[in-house]
């Protein structure tokens, strides 16, 4: 009989991941991870992982499964919150739901799991595994879930050949109102339970309020690029070559002060993400200020009126030779090589056309038409077809 260990998060999705693996006649163990609980930065007083916990143990006992909490909470320091900080102070905005699951679920979660003496870790992740034979090799593949509307592929875009082969998602066939529909024929506690925001760790956090406890504050002044500024109707240069062409458009344009004027007054260029439109308490503008761009030296933040502005929109971008990871390995591009597919610069955003072109400096992703709000530290993730095949930080 294999041994799974299922992450039960107190949620509904991991509730009826476990119920129907033990139905698929797995010996079930349930572990609920406890990630986060530095006192010095919690900004509630609620405590969710403990009420999470509790949920989770009461499902447990339902579905008779023996559980466990395990204390994950100093490697989640280092992997994730550190990591975090450090890549918010450079001006980059990192995004944890993917790093959680690379570092931490399927990583030293994994590895408590394996050495329980687990065949294989599974998650209420709505995606599917698949497998298929190369030359003579099983590979695996990370599939969209069947719910177009909760496909949640793009958090795993991170794993490996190696993970995936021990990791099991068995609500992947499932829409969202079938798993509410079984837990709440079994009675589950979750089964009424609002989906989890925010991120995997802080409960019910909000980033920069939490950024705020480690970052210092300094201020820096708000600038306003208008849509029809002339550095948007720059002549493009001949290039030598296509990578040179690329990494022009991937580049981008730097804005200088005397681009814009000042329109008011920030607590620190590092709390701001591009394409932000919040918190900038910047009011008498015709139509919404977006961040255009954000100079964590200088400590200055650029900004443009409207969704539309040009200041907004990129059509390439470049992932670091180090940054890029492919789930197919036997699908990694060779230097000069390029590859059609399907890619996302963010989670829930459709699907867009996009050519890969693979060089020595690095992968370009170029999209067919201009993306809004490209973010450095963000992931871009590649299909063919449903299926996830690669990904990379956006450098």
């Amino acid at each position: 009989m294999k041994r799974v260990v299922v992450g039960l998060s107190g949620g509904v999705d991991s509730s009826v991941a476990a119920y129907l693996l033990k139905e698929q006649g797995y010996e079930v163990i349930g572990l609920f991870m406890k990630n986060w609980h530095d006192d010095s930065v919690t900004i509630s007083n609620e405590c969710p992982w403990l009420e999470d916990s509790n949920d989770a143990l009461l499902v447990a006992e339902k579905l008779g499964i023996p559980f466990q909490t395990v204390d994950l909470s100093e490697q989640y320091k280092e992997k994730i919150v550190d990591y975090m900080f450090s890549e918010y102070e450079k001006g980059r905005t990192p995004n944890p739901d993917v790093l959680c699951n690379r570092e931490i679920k399927f990583d030293v979660f994994m590895k408590i799991a394996l050495s329980l003496g687990a065949d294989f870790v599974a998650t209420g992740h709505y995606c599917r595994k698949g497998t298929i034979e190369k030359d003579g090799n099983e590979v695996y593949q990370l599939l969209a879930g069947i719910d177009g509307n909760k496909d949640q592929s793009y958090f795993l875009c991170q794993l490996s050949q190696e993970q995936l082969s021990k990791a099991l998602f068995p609500i992947g066939e499932l829409t969202k109102p079938q798993v509410r529909e079984i837990a709440s024929k079994l009675d589950l506690i979750t089964a009424e339970k609002r989906d989890s925001q925010g991120l995997c760790f802080i409960g019910k956090v909000r980033l920069p309020e939490f950024l705020q406890q480690k970052l210092q504050p300094k201020e820096g002044l708000i600038y306003e690029i208008n849509a029809d500024n002339t550095i948007y109707n720059q002549e493009v240069p001949l290039f030598d070559s296509l990578e040179e062409k690329l990494a022009f458009e991937a580049n981008g344009i730097s804005y200088l002060p005397e681009n814009g004027k000042v329109v008011g007054k920030h607590q620190g260029a590092h709390y701001f993400t591009i394409g932000q439109r919040k918190g900038l308490n910047v009011g008498g503008t015709k139509e919404a200020l977006f961040i255009i761009a954000t100079d964590v030296k200088s400590n200055i933040i650029y900004t443009g009126q409207g969704a539309n502005h040009p200041g907004l929109f990129k059509k390439t971008l470049k992932v670091l030779p180090s940054e890029i990871h492919w789930i197919r390995e036997d699908l990694a591009l060779k230097n000069g090589e390029t590859l059609e597919v399907m890619a996302r610069i963010r989670y829930r955003q459709e699907l867009q056309k996009a050519t890969l072109h693979q060089f020595e400096s690095g992968l370009y992703v170029s999209f067919e038409q201009p993306q809004s709000a490209i973010t450095e530290g963000q992931f871009v993730a590649w299909n063919i077809g449903d299926e996830l095949v690669g990904s990379g930080v956006i450098s």
